[in-house]
């Protein structure tokens, strides 16, 4: 049979072949979920690369399997997958999605559209257009023009700031690139990776990122911001940008963004917010003041794939005036970008506003997420989250014998850092660090606790476990066993 053929009996009835599709795997789907939620639920194999390949023989057959092949097929990656969905899964800053997160990566299937350009991806536009509008306002951006555009993940946003900002500051790089110019990047050593990226990739090479000292919080060190920014001068940089964090990766720090939105202002750099990790905190009345001074930065990333559990991946990048992106990227693409009309003064083929084509229409999975709970379901999501990680936090630090908090508490974020030690032994950092990774490895195979664990810059003692508490359905049960766990498994260690 040729190719024409196989795929003309396939696709002879679409609808009735979704349908067939759809009712064989929902089943799977439910049960996965269903069983996520028992007693005694695993949170999945934990085997190494090679193992599983031997296990679970990959292969593209010349000739397909059909929908029986695919019903094994997607029952065997539900079986050696980690289960996101389970209460235990407290490894990440993201965690399992919900049942309208799962509806809206269905339509997002469904439309399979592309949101480049209006003419193809009207309502979704319109939508991004919205609900960027929306979001940005809760971070004080209230202008006419306020608003953003999704990005594949908060790296990529903020790689596209800092893209934006030398753009904007200096419009000769637009086409003359970088120059006889050394740019200088101020981030904190305790911000994210993705900033140093950044700067690799814009041809400013790694050693343009100037390294700020952090507090004992782990908040940036202001007075030595602007030691920095004076030292570059004297080196001959041109300092360009400011990158604060909003929720640090690994102690969930906030940076105080008002103090440094002025040093930003005084010495006329870019103010960047990464707040991909606590940015979402705004939606909470009780915790939006650890974002106070956001509404003076000049850009802001934010992830609504973590906090607020809509699918991965989603992320904004969120400008006080949105009309930026396209005088910072717009290229003449006459053959592509031909729906603005002259007299709109801003933009709907979106994609003529960043430094891509392609793009999933991502928004719609906030805006359904957001039109389903509403502000105040995400708040109430938001509270319990950082109710539970402050029980958590209170719990180990009660403990002094056999536990040490390395976060505050309550955590400024919602992951609690902590050493162990079965008898109150932290002065070893190796021995620290090989507790850790043993207990961690135990939990994850008894299939009850997936966590992790991390070093960080200005902390002695070696690795330390970060528990992320980011679900609605972990309760304080759940960090009582978790509690209970780590010093049953603990107390079998050899000293």
């Amino acid at each position: 049979m040729t190719a024409d053929k196989i795929f003309s009996t396939l696709e002879s009835n679409r609808v009735e072949e979704l349908d067939d599709l759809l009712t064989q795997l929902k089943p799977l789907i439910l049960s996965h979920i269903a069983e996520s939620e028992k007693p005694k639920a695993s949170l999945g194999s934990r085997l190494p690369p090679r193992d599983l390949q031997e296990k679970i023989p990959l292969e593209t057959p010349i000739k397909g399997y059909g929908k029986d092949g695919v019903y094994e097929l997607f029952e065997t990656i539900l079986q050696n997958s980690v289960v996101t969905w389970h209460p235990g899964f407290l490894d990440k800053l993201y965690a399992g999605t919900n049942p309208i997160g799962v509806i809206s990566d269905l339509l997002l299937s469904l439309l399979n559209t592309n949101s480049h350009v209006y003419t193809v991806s009207p309502l979704v536009t319109m939508i991004e257009k919205k609900v960027s509008k929306e979001y940005a306002a809760l971070f004080g951006f209230h202008g006419k023009y306020a608003g953003g555009l999704t990005f594949s993940g908060g790296s990529w946003s903020n790689i596209t700031s800092l893209h934006v900002a030398r753009s904007m500051l200096h419009p000769e790089t637009k086409t003359d690139g970088n120059t006889d110019k050394k740019f200088a990047i101020f981030t904190s050593k305790h911000s994210h990776y993705s900033v140093e990226k950044a700067a690799i990739l814009l041809g400013m090479g790694s050693k343009s990122v100037w390294k700020v000292e952090v507090d004992v919080s782990g908040c940036m060190n202001v007075n030595d911001l602007e030691s920095k920014i004076l030292q570059s001068i004297k080196e001959g940089f041109t300092p360009l940008y400011v990158n604060s964090t909003a929720g640090t990766t690994v102690l969930g720090s906030f940076d105080p963004l008002e103090q440094i939105s002025e040093v930003s202002k005084r010495y006329k750099l870019w103010h960047h917010v990464d707040g991909s990790w606590g940015g979402n905190a705004v939606f909470s009345t009780k915790y939006k003041y650890k974002l106070q001074g956001s509404h003076l930065a000049d850009s802001i990333t934010s992830n609504p794939h973590k906090l607020l559990g809509v699918p991965a991946t989603c992320s904004f990048l969120l400008l006080p005036d949105e009309r930026v992106f396209q005088t910072a990227n717009s290229l003449s693409a006459p053959y592509l970008f031909h729906n603005v009309q002259e007299q709109e003064d801003t933009f709907y083929d979106l994609a003529d506003g960043t430094m891509g084509c392609g793009r999933r229409p991502d928004s719609l999975k906030l805006y359904l997420g957001w039109y389903y709970y509403g502000s105040q379901g995400y708040e109430e999501r938001i509270n319990h989250a950082f109710d539970i990680a402050g029980y958590f936090a209170d719990k180990v630090s009660q403990n002094k014998k056999q536990f040490k908090l390395v976060s505050s508490n309550p955590p400024p974020a919602l992951q609690v850092c902590f050493f162990f030690n079965k008898d109150g032994q932290f002065e070893d950092g190796a021995v620290n660090t090989n507790t850790t990774r043993e207990i961690v490895a135990k939990l994850h195979q008894s299939g009850r606790f997936l966590i992790d664990y991390s070093p960080a810059h200005g902390v002695e003692g070696g690795e330390f476990f970060r528990v992320v508490f980011n679900s609605p359905i972990v309760n304080s049960d759940l960090a009582d066993e978790l509690y209970s766990a780590i010093i049953q498994i603990g107390n079998t260690l050899d000293a």
